[in-house]
């Protein structure tokens, strides 16, 4: 019988403590680590929860959001100006929660045709094609409810 990796064997989920000097401790390597390498987890689908050292309340979302502004910070955003207004005019409206909804389940729809699309494209930027067709579907999104660029 061959022996199981370690891995296996550990917490479903990765345990990340954030201290107040900012600094962030994975519980699972016993080490320091940076943004990049939150971001690295994130990009290997490794499930992890940030967790406040003090109150143990989880800071998931808003290092998430911290990784999210260095990355449109950098190089070449993938949120417009307007779009990131038409975005913000969603909080405390009715249809906030919708909007949610539909972002999440059009990025879900767009990781599922990723590894498809990579395979099948011969020429251009699927990456690129797949931003316009987003920022297309979420312009034509937000002008149903009258709001546009």
């Amino acid at each position: 019988m061959q022996k199981q990796p370690f891995k296996e064997s550990r917490t479903p989920q990765r345990v990340i403590k954030k201290y107040p000097n900012r600094r962030l401790y994975d519980t699972d390597t016993s080490s320091y680590i940076t943004l990049a390498e939150v971001k690295r987890l994130v990009m290997e689908s490794e499930p992890f929860v940030v967790r406040d050292v003090k109150t143990g309340e989880d800071l998931t979302r808003s290092i998430l959001l911290q990784i999210i502004l260095e990355e449109e910070a950098n190089g070449s955003p993938m949120f417009t100006t307007p779009v990131l207004a038409n975005i913000i005019r969603f909080y405390g409206h009715a249809m906030q929660g919708m909007m949610g909804g539909y972002l999440e389940n059009n990025i879900q729809a767009l990781m599922d045709m990723q590894a498809p699309m990579l395979k099948g494209v011969v020429s251009g930027n699927p990456f690129q094609q797949m931003q316009e067709q987003m920022q297309k579907q979420t312009e034509q999104f937000l002008g149903t409810f009258g709001l546009k660029r």
